[in-house]
């Protein structure tokens, strides 16, 4: 994208963007009121929902002129306890960013190259249709292959209109090729609790004694009301944190122990932690004689066959045998209201699916599941449905993925996907990928090979808001509007105080973007009688159909009219849902306070200044399970043993209704079917190299946030953090410019010297490094760590094993 903009001019408020062949638009054109095409005669507060991150604070916007003046929190919203952070503050900027996406765009220079001219959305849709000069549409893509669907793949990153797209791309126009943010986040963690508790859970930090928080950085990575809630209340003040990480983060600042630990050996930790508890009986026996199916066989595998003992680990993780005494014993005197925190990250090695397997073990074995400062399950508000008339193809292919790796779901593995395409192995051609609010160029380990896949493409066509580094591949770019302009589809938060919630818009869309859901009707509407002029000819099934009845009924009631399902607005679908669940008059609620949940006017109190109370505790839901002869009312009375309770027969959703310690089916998969380590599979770093690791920071979400000019007045750009003695050793001080290789490529970054971090380790923060000359004030700050991290699986799942690269580091 050619782009003149300077920091300084933005600042001047002379900004202008040149898109080829369109004119530019002034920055100081940016916040005039015609642009928002608001009622200009009054000031209004519009309750919303953050988009900044995966958190989804609640938040009143206030409009003035038609313009967005500042956000405040919501304090209806349970989740998030009137609470808006720094990047919910900078939501504002995302909205007036002079570098957003602003009018529909073809590619007309070379793919990756950046140029692009403004088109109109019928003339977009027109290219996706039949392709131009440059490159090829659905038309003749489908047409070469035969009506395969599956020859179109997509992809979506974290958001609540995710769902609309996904429909559109999987049900309406029929692909089976979808890879999302899961194997590049939560894939490993959540289904190895799944499949070992019968569901992820949430960490229930606010009532929680004592925790165990390896590897998550939750004082800087996602700052919370459940991260202040434990924050209150260590060193001494009530709850033990425990801190596992081979940095001494802000969180490892806030807990009252840090155990730094080498890369990769968290899976010998948590084993070595079980193996005391079993030697010395520290377990909730109750609780695992009614709720823990092949304990005995665990115990005997953990203590006898394989002997994983506090100085079998140490070797392995460099935490000494007797600190791994002390938190095994510590944590089981606090248990049932102890927990091997969950996790939000990634996985971190090859080993990772049987490390959450061993956590959740561990926790179950305190009694700290479905109990109240435990992990809990919670309950989730039901809404209504809104029916999809999904046609049946008969061409379209299955996943190319489904065996790169034991167990591919529906989301896919990202590597190796991409592996495949670039590699030559699919069965069959995948020609082209939809990419919904998703920056796969920066996000997905060995950014060179994604590159590649993109330009093996036919067809690349971009849904998002800023110009990223994957919109920058694309062939047709179309921009949404952000999430301060659109209202998403109504969402139900689950959890201990289950709420309904609703984004509604503060202003109307600037330039030319629309929400998704309009996005979607104008495509399906341009391309659905043509495709369906190609299924007649390929699919004998519909040919089967047409024979029987008129073209038209089979075409408007067997779903292969692509927009019947979009036609309603999405303020319309959001009523629906609600209402024929809670009736009018809770509608009308959600809609004034921007939350909803039964009881809430009884409920809803305001404790002090900035303190609340949502449901009574006696409403809660700490414990969800089915409980045998229990009284739901004695849960509440202080006189009753928690871990009486905690030990309460409970029906799991395992195939055996209660913790799976030996899931044997896995075995058949390749798997071993308990939590096992493997020598083989862990790497040790050579004499003078680095084990690579990444993580998150406070102000910043993944790339969305990277060309935020209010976060990055904060933190301009990131830094390598490397172990002080070893720096001096290699001559690098503090700013100064280092370059660090992988097998894969290299990047230049600043130098940040520092005890924090254990030797033979290098860090720094994911977010940075756009590539991207649309991006004026995220281009080049800093380094990715995609440039750098080797595509390596996580055997079970096909997740991105991000901690298991090895590089070196030299003064530039």
């Amino acid at each position: 994208m050619e782009v003149e903009i300077s920091r300084r001019r933005f600042l001047q408020g002379t900004v202008a963007l040149t898109v080829l062949g369109a004119s530019g638009v002034s920055g100081s054109g940016l916040l005039k009121t015609s642009d928002a095409r608001a009622d200009s005669s009054k000031r209004k507060v519009v309750p919303t929902l953050c988009e900044m991150c995966v958190n989804k604070c609640a938040a009143y916007a206030v409009v003035e002129n038609g313009i967005v003046k500042k956000l405040d929190p919501n304090p209806h919203f349970p989740k998030s306890k009137n609470m808006l952070c720094a990047r919910g503050n900078a939501g504002i900027h995302a909205l007036y960013d002079p570098d957003r996406l602003k009018y529909p765009m073809i590619r007309v220079g070379k793919k990756g190259e950046g140029k692009f001219k403004r088109v109109t959305w019928d003339e977009a849709y027109e290219a996706i249709l039949n392709g131009t000069d440059k490159f090829k549409g659905l038309k003749q893509i489908l047409e070469e292959e035969k009506d395969n669907r599956s020859t179109i793949s997509y992809c979506a990153g974290e958001g609540m209109a995710e769902h609309t797209f996904k429909s559109f791309m999987a049900d309406k126009f029929g692909s089976s090729n979808f890879v999302n943010h899961a194997s590049i986040c939560l894939q490993t963690t959540v289904s190895g609790y799944a499949l070992t508790i019968g569901g992820y859970g949430l960490d229930d930090l606010e009532n929680a004694n004592y925790v165990i928080m390896a590897g998550a950085n939750r004082a800087e990575a996602i700052i919370t009301p459940d991260t202040m809630d434990i924050f209150k209340r260590t060193r001494g003040r009530g709850a033990k944190l425990v801190v596992i990480d081979p940095r001494y983060t802000n969180t490892a600042a806030q807990a009252d122990r840090w155990v730094p630990i080498k890369v990769g050996t968290d899976l010998a930790f948590v084993l070595a932690l079980t193996y005391v508890v079993m030697t010395e009986t520290l377990y909730n026996k109750k609780f695992v004689e009614e709720n823990v199916d092949g304990f005995e066989e665990y115990r005997n595998y953990i203590v006898n066959e394989k002997k994983y003992t506090p100085e079998w680990a140490e070797k392995i993780t460099g935490v000494d045998a007797e600190t791994i005494r002390t938190i095994a014993r510590e944590f089981m005197a606090h248990a049932p209201r102890a927990i091997y925190y969950q996790g939000r990250r990634t996985a971190w090695s090859k080993q990772d699916f049987q490390l959450r397997r061993a956590q959740a073990i561990f926790t179950a074995l305190g009694g700290g599941i479905d109990v109240k400062g435990g992990i809990v399950f919670g309950k989730k508000l039901p809404l209504g449905s809104h029916e999809i008339n999904a046609p049946m193809y008969a061409n379209a292919e299955s996943r190319i993925d489904r065996k790169e790796a034991a167990i591919v779901g529906g989301s896919g593995t990202w590597i190796g996907f991409r592996n495949m395409i670039v590699e030559d192995r699919t069965p069959y051609p995948v020609r082209g990928m939809f990419i919904y609010k998703q920056n796969p160029m920066l996000s997905v380990p060995n950014t060179k090979k994604t590159r590649q896949m993109f330009e093996k493409m036919d067809l690349v066509v971009a849904i998002d808001t800023m110009p990223s580094d994957t919109v920058m591949m694309a062939d047709v770019v179309l921009p949404e509007c952000t999430y301060l302009e659109r209202e998403d589809p109504v969402k139900s938060f689950g959890g201990i105080e289950p709420s309904i919630v609703l984004r509604q818009k503060a202003i109307d869309p600037m330039y030319d973007t629309k929400p998704v859901i309009e996005i979607i009707r104008g495509l399906a509407q341009k391309v659905s009688k043509p495709l369906f002029e190609i299924s007649k000819k390929y699919d004998e099934d519909l040919q089967s159909e047409l024979e029987d009845r008129p073209e038209e009924e089979v075409y408007n009631e067997d779903g292969w009219n692509l927009a019947d399902a979009y036609l309603q607005s999405q303020e319309e679908i959001n009523e629906h849902l609600v209402v024929s669940e809670y009736g009018k008059e809770a509608y009308e609620t959600l809609k004034e306070k921007g939350v909803f949940y039964p009881n809430m006017d009884k409920y809803f109190k305001k404790i002090s200044e900035n303190e609340y109370e949502y449901y009574p505790e006696e409403a809660r839901y700490y414990s969800v399970n089915a409980l045998e002869k229990f009284d739901n009312s004695v849960y509440h009375d202080t006189c009753v043993d928690e871990k009486e309770i905690a030990a309460l027969r409970r029906k799991f959703k395992t195939p055996s209704g209660k913790v799976q310690c030996n899931f044997k089916s896995l075995a058949k998969k390749g798997i071993d079917p308990m939590p096992t380590w493997h020598d083989e599979m862990y790497q040790e770093t050579p004499e003078g190299k680095f084990k690579f690791i990444t993580g998150r920071h406070a102000q910043f979400t993944q790339n969305s946030t990277a060309n935020n000019i209010m976060l990055l007045d904060l933190m301009r750009e990131n830094y390598l953090w490397i172990n002080k003695e070893e720096a001096e050793k290699r001559g690098i001080k503090y700013g100064d410019l280092v370059e660090v290789e992988s097998k894969i490529g290299k990047v230049r970054i600043k130098a940040y010297p520092t005890s924090k971090i254990i030797p033979g380790v290098l860090f720094y923060v994911h977010g940075f490094g756009s590539e991207s000359t649309g991006m004026t004030f995220g281009y080049r700050n800093g380094a990715s760590d995609n440039l750098i991290i080797e595509d390596v699986i996580e055997p079970v799942f096909g997740s991105a094993a991000m901690h298991e690269t090895i590089v070196d580091v030299r003064k530039v």
